[in-house]
């Protein structure tokens, strides 16, 4: 069985924002285009460990720049592939990645997205797909928790064990 797909945001999971200045959390600064960006301590831990049940996929404005910034950052084997996106496709009333993934992803490929920003077209989108499709959103000033990567992995062994059971 194929390993489901993790689509994995950047800004608001691994580039942290919107934290007290005065309390920033764990991790360090990343210029990236001339912009600095806090990138979570934990992040690459929590990405190499779900790396072995899933297969990771960049699905983030950033598109190819993040296979050249932050492999390296977060010590990732790589590059990933990354879901391509229409800057037509960016409708100010619903999430603007669902038309991206949908044109790039296979349907039914089971997948995992973490976005900071999952609206409620994301939540009927997920709904909708034919294939598992779970959604775990971020705080942004907080990126990828423990809480999150166990949720992703008791997901993705759920879908193992589901692939086992007799028909």
């Amino acid at each position: 069985m194929e390993r489901p797909l993790l689509l994995i945001d950047v800004d608001g999971v691994i580039s942290l924002f919107g934290f007290d200045p005065a309390r920033p959390p764990a991790g360090r600064y990343e210029m990236v285009d001339g912009i600095a960006h806090l990138l979570s301590a934990t992040a690459g831990e929590h990405l190499r460990e779900l790396s072995g049940q899933f297969e990771l996929v960049w699905c983030t404005g950033w598109e190819e720049k993040a296979n050249e910034y932050l492999l390296l950052a977060l010590e990732l084997p790589g590059p990933l592939p990354h879901v391509t996106f229409d800057p037509c496709d960016r409708p100010a009333s619903a999430h603007w990645k669902v038309v991206g993934i949908d044109t790039n992803v296979d349907s039914s490929r089971p997948l995992a997205w973490v976005d900071d920003a999952h609206d409620d077209r994301c939540v009927a989108w997920a709904r909708d797909r034919s294939a598992p499709t779970l959604l775990v959103t971020t705080d942004p000033a907080v990126g990828l928790t423990p809480v999150d990567v166990r949720r992703l992995q008791d997901w993705a062994k759920g879908l193992a064990g589901d692939a086992a059971a007799p028909v």
